[in-house]
């Protein structure tokens, strides 16, 4: 049902200095597969092929990546090394990669605003490659394209957080509607812990419906002058309804060095097992 996935990736990496200076942090590698590569395996998984980047200067790389390399293969055709370029291969046969720019940084309402062109008037995903997730069972991505299904609205994901780390994400405030869904009441953009409506903070994955672009051009800026998703979304829950979806599965945030780390590690005794 949902085909478009949008990817802002325009960020600048300053947390990863000096690795980023000349590489986009979406490149940065865990294991042996970049992070923006994991988040486009997931919106794969959830059926959503028309892959859309929203870039900013510097990042070719990522371009490159879901490209052909006509120099590498013809080097590696015929040995051992070929199996190490099959996902990647898969995901170029399997997708259409579109790409527009942001010029300025505006915050991640801005850079979804930019992706209209990409994704047009149908509903569509987003994810932030920043916030690496694996689902139990199946993708997050794909749990929420489940769940579209359903609700036919914007859906947002959801974790619990500590009450001290509400300041660095979107806050919901809903009604239950189980035990894992939440119709939204409210949104507030980065709160102290004292203001927060609740500890569920909205982190790199949303689907939402094509009505987000009109709510976007007349949002003002928000917070840190930016063009804030959670400011746009605030306004579609009063007018009509968004969805929090506590997701089934495991969510790291790689935007720090701790958390890349982490990743790392996890990714590292997840997929290489010790044996015995």
């Amino acid at each position: 049902m949902i085909k478009k996935c949008l990817f802002p990736v325009a960020g600048y990496g300053t947390r990863f200095l000096p690795a980023t200076k000349a590489m986009p942090k979406e490149m940065l590698p865990i294991l042996d597969k970049p992070l923006v590569q994991y988040a486009v395996e997931e919106a794969v998984e959830a059926g959503m092929t028309d892959i859309g980047f929203v870039t900013g200067r510097g990042k070719r790389a990522i371009e490159d990546h879901f490209d052909v390399s006509y120099e590498l293969e013809h080097q590696i055709a015929g040995t051992g090394k070929e199996k190490a370029l099959e996902g990647i291969r898969q995901l170029i046969e399997q997708c259409t990669f579109s790409y527009t720019r942001q010029i300025e940084m505006g915050g991640l309402g801005d850079a979804i605003l930019k992706g209209r062109a990409l994704v047009g008037d149908e509903p569509f995903g987003v994810v932030l490659a920043d916030d690496l997730c694996f689902g139990n069972g199946a993708g997050v991505l794909l749990q929420m394209a489940r769940l579209y299904r359903q609700f036919r609205c914007s859906i947002v994901a959801i974790e619990e957080v500590p009450k001290s780390e509400t300041r660095s994400y979107g806050v919901i405030a809903g009604e239950a509607l189980s035990d894992r869904l939440y119709r939204v009441t409210d949104m507030v953009e980065k709160p102290a812990p004292e203001d927060a409506p609740s500890n569920f903070a909205i982190v790199g994955r949303y689907i939402l419906t094509p009505d987000i672009f009109q709510i976007l051009e007349r949002t003002p800026v928000g917070k840190n002058g930016e063009l804030q998703i959670t400011d746009a979304l605030r306004e579609q829950a009063r007018e009509g309804c968004v969805i929090a979806y506590r997701f089934d599965g495991r969510r790291i945030d790689c935007g720090s060095v701790p958390g890349f780390v982490e990743a790392t590690n996890y990714c590292y005794e997840r997929f290489f097992p010790k044996e015995g």
